[in-house]
Formats: structure tokens, sequence, C-alpha cells
């Protein structure tokens, strides 16, 4: 039927007085029979109208149960009329005329904006059989349309009336099961209401299952109902009316997809798939809502779009945003650098060098584990109480971290300052902080400690900008770490560390020291460092933690400040030395091999770092120098040659030495190391002679197969290039090639030039020779290191008797003792640089052997460090002179022969 066909039939017989039209969109379909009219927009949300359908009956549509009242059920095709009527209708421009009042408007309802060629609704309802015309009514034009609905059998007017009754879920009993069933999959929907402009109440189709939605990532400001049931703009938070109007004009009774994405309690949480796009963005854009960061990492599609529309807002003070502040702005060159993680610290801090310049900066908008009892402020800690092993997985999150980036190159995008908080009442105050993303590799390092479940995110106040430029990559692997169960999100499995710190207790030192001496190198990681060779380590395997020392050096000591406020100025190049062993050891794995203890409980020993000796390194760079007990070490010859070689490099500590020993301060520690306890510290050694002095040299066996390679490597280079006879012009104390009766070279040392021959030492043997200047070359530079390998070494305790016949048959008896064989060293003592020592063959001191022999005297040398020695000595002296051994067969020459009446002092073994 035609347009003009209908106005014909609507046309009364006699002209009667002009209809009045009110024009207005429609709103909302309340059921097939009334709808809501929403006039023209001024200043503000728009008024509305309800005009219910004049001389129809359309079918009651089921209602939703109150707390007062159950629900209802539909009438048939009820939902049909109410859908037939919302497709028509809903947001069309309408023309109503009401026809009376009673508790509502009824009225005639036009879709159009022309009287003339508008469409009745009403009728057009009826002739689809879903609606009745009313007994009274006199319109004939709708009676006629119900009898032709009737004898088409549409609609009402059918069979089969009970299958066009819904079945609705009004409530969902099992939400997350609903949510996985749908699989992030798009749901159509109708929007049945808008309770503000993030929250719907929907039907999903074709299931008929009522629910409540909150846009996902989003939140408008809450709206409060006025007496008419409509949100009252007095008791709203501002801009909610707006909100709440921009949603329900583009999405109320429209038909939409939606996506759950989760749910709260009975209600649900998703994305609302509008055709024009994504209302939330649009909202966000508007200046209308916020973003909430509960529910953000759950949009389908990712945040980033919501967090772009916010900013967008934000910029323009739109609305909500019209106070709106941004942080401070960092400097653009301070903003990104690249730096080197040289520490750790906890779970959430790091200490990175950049250029020269060390800072401390922290993760962004996480926080690291700690104790439940600590989250409401409450700090009180037992005594010895050490967060890194007591808080719960703080110690996983700092190696997790510690493993990763110690000595790495890492990427710093600076995301804002954290003002500094002073403490107030119980709560703790805290410094300024650099908060920063810091990526490694691609990696951002703080989403891959959230996602280990070492850390949780930090949740901040909405339209707070203060936080992670990746906070919602932040938030999504917190989640996932969360739904897995891993670390601080799964209360079953709880780590604890029950590590004892020895530190200090020098009974309990004492008592580990030998089994620390047996193991060997042990596994350790350096914890702290207080100078440069001073240190705390965790032992994993013994679960503990120690004071270590380096041994074998002199180390240049650092600034620092004792309790009492007083501060120690450091050493030359003290902090340089300090810096410079924290970028090498500090948070690193490292070996340690414990030598002895001091008095105060603290280790002594060698640290290895990546197999460097680190006692060897800091002498080599000019840091330190070579202490005596070093002597006792089988890494004395090589850390003897480092002094040598950054001597002459005049290096560091060395920059100002001009070759001389100074013998003050020589003689003050000599005559200090007298009076310590007495260490024994045994290091292997093969004699390689024995002076008509009483003088031995020895190698270290830990040096042969160096001392082997070396001598390989000088044969062959003087095989390859052999030196041009006479052409070697010597000068005292050089550095030569020489050969040697064997005809092959080695390395010497020029002692006294005759006219045609040559006094040379050989260094790596100790031995002396007389040289044909023809049979001498020039030492390579590449063979001037190391130092010589044998070291001389003088016999402690014992001189060699005043005679001269007398003192042949002692250095006879030495060399048989010792010449060619292997034994073991211990430096008991120095004077004037001479290290003088014990040696033991097997079980037995060669020395007192040879006092005992009747070979040699006693020396009554080392203070009260080595009276108990002495005493073994002068006892196996007194059995030589009972049995009248070798120097004693005629007695004791020491009382006739006093030195008073002319006889000879015995002479010392040097």
């Amino acid at each position: 039927m035609s347009a003009q066909q209908e106005t014909t039939e609507r046309a009364p017989a006699a002209a009667p007085a002009p209809k009045q039209y009110f024009k207005g969109v429609v709103k909302q379909v309340m059921d097939g029979g009334a709808v809501v009219i929403r006039g023209p927009p001024r200043n503000g949300p728009p008024a509305e109208r309800i005009l219910a359908l004049t001389n129809i009956d359309a079918p009651r549509l089921a209602r939703r149960p109150t707390p007062a009242n159950p629900a209802t059920v539909d009438e048939p095709f009820a939902w049909e009329a109410r859908e037939f009527l919302r497709k028509m209708v809903v947001g069309k421009p309408v023309l109503g005329h009401v026809v009376h009042t009673a508790n509502r408007e009824y009225g005639v309802l036009l879709l159009g904006e022309d009287p003339e060629t508008a469409v009745d609704v009403a009728r057009k309802l009826v002739e689809e059989g879903l609606a009745k015309v009313r007994d009274n009514c006199q319109d004939k034009t709708l009676q006629e349309a119900q009898e032709t609905a009737k004898n088409a059998k549409k609609g009402i007017h059918g069979e089969g009336a009970a299958a066009h009754v819904r079945e609705i879920t009004w409530e969902v009993d099992n939400a997350r099961g609903l949510v996985d069933k749908y699989a992030g999959k798009p749901v159509s929907a109708v929007v049945e209401h808008v309770r503000d402009g993030t929250t719907l109440r929907l039907f999903l189709l074709p299931d008929m299952i009522h629910v409540t939605l909150m846009m996902s990532g989003v939140r408008s400001p809450g709206t409060r109902l006025g007496p008419e049931g409509r949100p009252d703009p007095a008791q709203c938070e501002p801009f909610a009316t707006e909100a709440h109007y921009f949603t329900e004009s583009r999405v109320l009774q429209r038909e939409i997809e939606v996506i759950l994405e989760s749910h709260n309690n009975n209600n649900f949480v998703g994305s609302v798939i509008h055709p024009a796009g994504n209302i939330a963005e649009a909202l966000l854009k508007e200046g209308m809502a916020k973003c909430v960061d509960w529910s953000i990492a759950k949009v389908t599609g990712g945040p980033e779009p919501y967090r772009a529309a916010e900013k967008s807002a934000k910029e323009r003070k739109s609305r909500i945003w019209k106070d709106y502040k941004p942080s401070a702005v960092i400097n653009e060159k301070d903003k990104e650098f690249n730096a080197k993680v040289v520490e750790v610290v906890n779970g959430d801090a790091l200490m990175v060098k950049a250029g020269k310049t060390v800072r401390k900066i922290y993760l962004a908008s996480i926080r690291p584990p700690r104790l439940e009892a600590e989250e409401g402020g409450n700090r009180n800690r037992q005594k010895g109480f050490k967060p890194l092993y007591d808080i719960p997985f703080m110690f996983e999150s700092r190696e997790f971290l510690r493993k990763k980036l110690i000595g790495h190159q890492v990427h710093v995008t600076v995301d804002y300052i954290q003002q500094a908080k002073e403490a107030v009442g119980g709560e703790l105050g805290f410094p300024e902080k650099t908060c920063c993303t810091v990526v490694i590799g691609g990696v951002n390092v703080a989403e891959a400690v959230v996602s280990k479940g070492l850390a949780t995110v930090v949740r901040y106040a909405a339209g707070n900008d203060e936080r992670s430029s990746n906070y919602d990559d932040l938030l999504q692997a917190e989640e996932k770490a969360k739904k897995t169960g891993k670390g601080l999100h799964d209360k079953k499995n709880i780590p604890s560390h029950r590590v004892s710190d020895m530190s200090g207790n020098v009974l309990k030192c004492k008592q580990f020291l030998p089994f620390l001496q047996r193991a060997g190198r042990m596994q350790g990681l350096v914890e702290f460092i207080a100078s440069g060779s001073r240190f705390r380590i965790y032992i994993p395997r013994e679960t503990c933690i120690v004071t270590f020392l380096l041994g074998g050096i002199s180390c240049a000591k650092g600034g620092r400040t004792l309790p009492s406020g007083e501060v120690i100025p450091a050493d030359p190049h003290g902090d340089e030395c300090t810096t410079h062993v924290k970028e090498m050891v500090l948070q690193r794995e490292v070996e340690i091999e414990v030598e002895n203890i001091d008095k105060a409980g603290n280790f002594i020993g060698y640290l290895f770092v990546e197999s460097t000796n680190l006692s060897l390194h800091l002498v080599q760079e000019g840091f330190a120098s070579m202490h005596f007990t070093a002597d006792r070490s089988p890494y004395a010859n090589q850390i003897k040659n480092a002094e040598d070689n950054a001597k002459n490099s005049k290096k560091r500590i060395w920059t100002n030495y001009s070759g001389e020993e100074d013998p003050v301060a020589i003689e003050e520690e000599e005559k200090a190391a007298l009076n310590e306890d007495r260490k024994v510290s045994y290091t292997e050694v093969l004699v390689s002679e024995v002076t008509n002095e009483g003088k031995i040299y020895a190698c270290n066996v830990s040096d042969g197969p160096a001392l082997e390679k070396l001598m390989d490597n000088l044969r062959e280079e003087f095989i390859t290039n052999p030196p041009l006879a006479g052409a070697y012009q010597p000068k005292k104390n050089d550095l030569c090639a020489a050969k040697f009766v064997d005809d092959q070279w080695y390395r010497g040392k020029v002692e006294k030039i005759g006219a045609n021959d040559v006094q040379v030492l050989y260094i790596d043997y100790g031995n002396r020779a007389s040289v044909p200047k023809a049979k001498l070359g020039s030492l390579p530079a590449t063979f001037q290191t190391p130092g010589g390998y044998a070291k001389p070494y003088s016999l402690a305790l014992v001189v060699l008797p005043p005679d001269e016949d007398l003192t042949a048959q002692g250095v006879q008896g030495l060399k048989e003792d010792l010449l060619d064989k292997t034994v073991k060293l211990n430096v008991e003592y120095k004077t004037g640089g001479e290290s003088f020592v014990t040696v033991h063959s097997g079980d037995d001191d060669v020395g007192k052997g040879l006092v005992e022999d009747g070979l040699f005297m006693v020396d009554k040398m080392g203070g009260r460090k080595l009276s108990k020695l002495v005493k073994e000595y002068e006892d196996a002296m007194a059995r030589a002179k009972k049995y009248h051994l070798n120097i004693w067969q005629y007695g004791d020459i020491t009382q006739d022969d006093s030195r008073e009446f002319g006889a000879p002092a015995p002479k010392p073994v040097r």
C-alpha cells in the first residue's frame, strides 16, 4: 500500500481540525505498544516522553526479577512485536500526536517527518499480526488491517503461539563458564539499558541470556538516578550525564556485538563493537571516561588505542581532564641512554654506569617481593633480619636480574621521576627515584621479572601518568603469572633461605677454617665490596656468608666513614681500585681458595673470577703490591713478576717508583711480621741450585709447564734467528740469552764483565757460570717477562759454622739433602728483603735434621712467632753436642772460641 493510499485511508469523511504533532527521535521501544521519544537537545541531554500507541494492545514482554517480585514470562509474540517495532523506529525521526492521557500519554505515532507521507506505526503492527485492535476502536483502517492479518493467520492470529515465547536466562550461575564458552569470539546482542557511560544491560542473542556488561579498560563518571528513574545531574559525578547520553544515543536498543573477556562477580567485562567503531575508545577521546588498569589488560586488540585516546583527551584538557596537569617533562638528552649494569639492588633497582657516572635507577611500575606483614606499613623486624634472604622470593628475584644483567649493556628509558617522600608516622619515606624501562636484547626487564612472578605491578589512581611506558604489558604479564601460579602467586611453594652470616664470629670461623682449606676451590657469590681486597661472599654450598680478604697483596684502600662519623681519606688510587674491583667482581660468581684466617675471623685467600686471579690482576694493574705472605702461596712467582712489571711500567701506585725500596718501611714490616702468629702454608718447589754460601734456588712446581714452554719458545726463536757471535755487548744487570755447557740457550742476568768472559746468573735455575762473550746474545723483548722462575731462599733459624772446613761440610750436607729434589717450603720471616724458609722433605724438617747431624748451628730468630720452633732446633743442637757429631766432634765450639778471643762469628746461611 502506498503512502498516499495510507493517508487517504486515515483521512476522515468530514474535514476535521488539523492535528497537532510533536517531533522527536525514538530512543527506546518499551514493548510492542509503547515507545520513549527524545526531543531536541538544549544545553544538555534532551527531554523525553513516553507515548503509548492508542487503539491497540500489544503482547506484554517478560519482566526481569526484582527483590520484591519474581520474573514474568513473555506473552506469545511479545518479543517479535518489540523487535519489529525496534527495528522500525529506534533512532529515527517520528511525529507524535497525543489523543488522550491516563497515567501516560496515548496517541498516534507516525514514522517520518511529514504527516502526509509518514507511516502509521500502529497499523503496521496490526497488519503483521503483532498487535490486536481494541474492541472500542473506531478506526476502520486498523480494523481492516486486523481482518487481513487474521485471514493470513499472521502472528498472534496463527497457530503455535507457545513456540513464540522466549526462554530467558535472567541470572548466569557460572559466569566463568559463559566467558569460556564464547572463547573471545564476538556475540550478537541487543542493549536493553544503559546504566552509565560504560555499563550496559543487554540480551545475548539468540540464547536470550540477560547480562550486565562493563566495558573493559574504561570507566565513565558514575550516575545516580533521580525520582523519575533517570540520571539526576545534581547527584551525578561531573560529566556523567554527558557520558550517559553519549553512549545511550548510540547503542541503546541497537544491534551490536560484544566480546566477553572476563567477569567480576556476576557482571561481565568485555568490549563493545559498534558498527561505527569502538564506543569505549570514542568515550576516552571525548574526555568522558578514564582508562582503568584492572581490566585494560583484557581488552581485545590491546590497550594501546585506549591509552592513545586518553592521552589525546588529556592534551586537549577535554571534559574530565579540564584540570589535568602533565607530569614533569624529562630532558630529551637524559630520557634515553645506554649503560652497563654493575649491581642489582634487591628486586627492583639497578646501579648502572653510563660513561664514567654510576647512578641508581628503579624499574618503573613494579614492586619487589615483600613480607605480607609489611603490606600495611608494619616493619617490625627481628634482629639479624636479612631482607635478601628472609623475604620470600626476594633472593630469586635478585638472582634472576643478576644472571640476566650484571656486566651487560642495557638500554634505559626514563619514564618519570618520583619525588622524594618524607617519613610520616610509621610509614617510611624514600629519596627521589628515577624510574625507568630497561631493555636488554629487545626484552623489557621489568616485564620479564613480572612474568616469572618475581615482582608485582603497582596500581595507580586513574589519570596518574607517573607509570611505565609499557605499563599495560606489565599488567598482562602479571595476569599470565597469576593464571599459571608462578612465583609470588604460588601460595603453596614458598622458598626459604637459611643463611648463616659468619662475619665477626671468630670462634665459628676458626671451626670452619679446616673444612674450607680442605675443600680447595669453592664456588661463591660476591655480595658486597668494602674495598679493593675486602669482600662479603655468599657460599651457596654451605649457605653461609663470610668476610674474605685477598691474600698475598697489600692493596690501596678507598676512603671510608667510621661508625663514629670520622672520615678516613683514601690511599692514592684507593677509590679507583674499589670502583675497578666492583665492576669486575661485584655480584659475580667466583671461586675462592681459603689459606688462613686473621684474628677478627676474616678468611684470607685467593679469589678467581673467570679464571683470573684477582690478587695477581690488581698487582698487574698497579693497584696493589706483593705482601710477604705471598711467598707461601703457589702464586708467589706470578705475583712477584706482575709487581716487577708494574714497577717498570710505573703503573698507579708505582708512578713515583725510582727502583729503590724504602728500607725503613721494609724493616718495620719485617719486625711486625715477627710478632704475628706463625702461619704454615707449604709451597712445593724443585731445588735447582745450592750455593757455597748455603743459599738455595728453587722453582715452584706449578711453574714447571710454563718454564718448559718458555725454554722451548726461546730455543725455537734462536734456531730461527740465530744471533751473530760477538754482536751483543753485555752490560751489568742486563737480561741476556746465554748458552750453558749443554750448548742450549737460557735466560741469564749479567753480574760481572771480564775481558773475554761474563759472569752470568741463570735466572730460571739459580746457577752461575762464566760464559764467553761469543756465547751471549740479546734477549728478545718477548722473553724479558716473566721474571726469573728460580727464587733465592735461605734456611731459617740455622747458620753455618765459622770454620771454612766445617762450612764446606755443612754445604755438602745441604746439597745432598736438597739439590735437584722436590721439597716443600714455608716462608717463616724476611730480613732485608730476603726470605727465610723451613724446608720439609716428606715429614722431615731438613734444617732441623742438619742441626741434629751436627752440620749447622742454631740462629735464634723469629721473635715470639717462632719461639716454639727455635726450642725444637735448640734441642736438636743439644743432642748433636751430646754425641759430638761433626762440628761438635771436639767439643762445644761456641764456648772456647768465644768472640772476645778473636774467633770469627758463625756464618748465617745467606
